[in-house]
């Protein structure tokens, strides 16, 4: 399964990364994926072979067009593609067949785009990408290697149907965590979006952040976090918007403070954003719940616990 992205590694500065991992994702394939984990993945290879005649990732993310399809198959990638919902990270357009993902994550990436340093012809590692979304904008953005790691089999599942019909070799998705990255600092950017709040220890993730970054590299830093001033933090009780697993919500000065602790250069605010109903809802390939099931339904400026609705900022920073 990962034959292409060794292959990739090996020709390129990448290549210390050999010294482990192949290890470490052959042990996955032989001891972590359940049966339904593997029928998501085995429906990778039930995709018709289509040529597409175009392809964007600058605007979107847009392969093929209807046209390309011959009779039948518009709805033969309908039913597979609703095989592997939810679709959380998106939109998508795939031979003119709209996916309509709980995220607009098209709209985080407009926003984060003006503030970073430029792609064009770096290695860029997103730590938390789920399917992989951004990674095709990354790519986009002109970027020569990109790789992505979330240990959801589904969310690889999902990526593999755009690699299919779009088999790009400097771009890969692989089912590890952070813990399973060697601490070698071969990348130019760094993306964490949306991951921080779920670490037991954000100090210790910043750390791990930095460690694959080389001198001069930049980290972006997409994260909840609440009001208040360098010394204010929520921990909260037991659930945070119905989420067990959010553990430190920091204000802006707090996280900023945190960067500066671990070592990260002139790190810095550069968008804050209330997330809305728009922008995380409820669709037709992500029919569980979403946002608004998370929110006080009398009043939605607080989560159905009583804290504070989600705010999340972006920072970058440089080592």
């Amino acid at each position: 399964m990962f034959r292409p992205f060794y292959s990739t590694l090996s020709q390129g500065s990448l290549a210390p990364w050999l010294e482990s991992l192949p290890a470490r994702l052959a042990r996955w394939e032989r001891e972590e994926v359940s049966q339904r984990d593997r029928n998501w993945l085995q429906l990778i290879p039930s995709l018709p072979h289509i040529q597409p005649s175009e392809i964007d990732l600058q605007n979107t993310v847009r392969i093929g067009q209807a046209s390309d399809l011959a009779p039948g198959q518009e709805q033969q990638l309908y039913q597979l593609l609703q095989r592997l919902k939810p679709w959380r990270k998106g939109p998508f357009e795939l031979f003119d067949l709209k996916i309509e993902t709980e995220w607009r994550s098209d709209w985080k990436w407009e926003r984060l785009l003006p503030h970073i340093a430029p792609l064009k012809g770096k290695n860029v590692l997103d730590i938390g990408c789920g399917n992989g979304y951004h990674l095709w904008r990354i790519r986009g953005a002109g970027a020569e290697t990109v790789i992505g790691i979330d240990p959801s089999p589904l969310f690889l599942a999902q990526f593999q149907v755009f690699q299919h019909f779009h088999p790009d070799p400097q771009v890969h998705l692989l089912p590890l965590g952070v813990d399973d990255l060697p601490a070698k600092p071969l990348f130019d950017t760094v993306f964490s979006m949306g991951v921080l709040y779920h670490r037991r220890s954000p100090i210790d993730f910043l750390n791990q952040l930095k460690a694959q970054l080389r001198p001069g590299g930049q980290l972006v830093l997409e994260t909840l976090v609440i009001e208040g001033d360098a010394q204010t933090v929520l921990v909260p009780e037991e659930r945070y918007a119905k989420m067990r697993n959010v553990w430190f919500i920091p204000s802006t000065e707090m996280l900023l403070l945190w960067l500066r602790r671990t070592g990260f250069k002139n790190p810095r605010l550069v968008n804050l954003n209330r997330t809305s109903l728009q922008e995380q809802q409820r669709t037709d390939w992500m029919d569980w719940e979403s946002l608004e099931d998370f929110l006080n339904p009398t009043d939605s400026n607080r989560t159905v616990e009583g804290y504070p609705a989600p705010l999340r900022a972006t920072l970058v920073a440089e080592v």
